[in-house]
């Protein structure tokens, strides 16, 4: 109890951000921002790494097992671990390695944090706007809208139910029902990019389904907003005020590249037969709003439109 005293009274403990999935494609970009901040930052990891001004703690989900010292130097949590919604395709053993790489990573911490002295004032976590499901047409969508029936807002849901567990804790708990994520780094963005700079770019299906989007600078603002103002609390469609549709998006993107679309649209059975089920995440849509965001909090976009999202990312060099 001593040690604990001593780090609950020392500057370490009063600004340290303690990340699941810290390297991936958001967890990378909010930890250089953080640390930016002067935040300390601190990953739970499956393997033990070296990371430049991180301190890296293991965990074990299937053991059960965080290592001493994580939760209690903790003063923020950011939950961002999950396998790749779209990175494989899915079998029913991949769907269930979707799910429960985002619910039993936090439903770990949440049983550890019954039994472990903590400091920590709030759990950030990712979340998806395939709540509502993977294609809403054009009905316009925001926090309270029901969620869907298909496989993705099952996934979505299950999360949520899980991060809900630190809420019960007495832990402020922020959900984060992020869009696609736009960032040279990694997501959709730039292999989209890279067929339209050899030419074969063309919009998907009929183009006309909607994407709600966000730049990753203003996703990793909005967790950091989250961590500093205690208003926050609940649900928040995290995505720019202004969803495009895919025919849009691509054409942006050509334009951006000083390109020309001059191919027709993807056809939708091939995707289906190239994809299987996960054709769904490209051929459907969403069109949600950010209420929650505008109505409830000051935070400004620092990218409010595609083309200046885009612009940003891909015209850097």
């Amino acid at each position: 109890m001593i040690i604990y005293e001593q780090l609950l009274n020392s500057k370490f403990m009063s600004k340290t951000v303690l990340i699941t999935g810290g390297t991936g494609l958001v967890g990378s970009r909010l930890t250089e921002l953080l640390l930016a901040k002067g935040y300390q930052v601190s990953y739970l990891s499956r393997r033990k790494e070296n990371i430049e001004n991180v301190k890296v703690y293991r965990w074990d989900i299937s053991k059960g097992y965080i290592e001493d010292g994580a939760l209690e130097t903790a003063n923020y949590i950011v939950h961002l671990a999950g396998a790749g919604i779209a990175d494989e395709r899915w079998s029913d053993q991949r769907k269930q390695e979707i799910i429960e790489s985002r619910t039993k990573s936090i439903e770990l911490i949440a049983k550890e944090l019954q039994s472990r002295p903590f400091n920590i004032k709030a759990c950030i976590s990712a979340s998806g706007i395939g709540f509502y499901g993977a294609d809403t047409g054009n009905e316009h969508l925001d926090e309270t809208a029901a969620t869907g029936t298909d496989f993705i807002a099952h996934v979505t849901r299950s999360w949520e139910q899980a991060v809900d567990l630190i809420g019960n804790i007495g832990i402020r708990t922020v959900k984060l029902r992020t869009g696609i994520v736009l960032s040279n780094e990694g997501g959709a963005l730039p292999k989209i990019a890279q067929t339209v700079r050899l030419n074969v770019g063309a919009p998907l299906g009929t183009g006309k389904q909607w994407i709600s989007w966000i730049h990753i600078d203003d996703l990793c603002e909005m967790y950091i907003a989250a961590i500093e103002n205690e208003k926050w609390d609940g649900v928040y469609n995290a995505v720019s005020s202004i969803p495009v549709t895919n025919s849009v998006f691509t054409r942006q993107i050509a334009s951006s590249l000083d390109k020309y679309l001059w191919l027709p649209n993807v056809p939708a059975f091939s995707l289906k037969i190239l994809l299987g089920e996960m054709a769904e995440l490209a051929l459907g849509g969403n069109y949600v709003l950010n209420k929650n965001i505008e109505v409830n909090t000051d935070f400004q976009f620092q990218y409010p439109n595609i083309k200046l999202a885009l612009n940003s990312i891909l015209t850097k060099n």
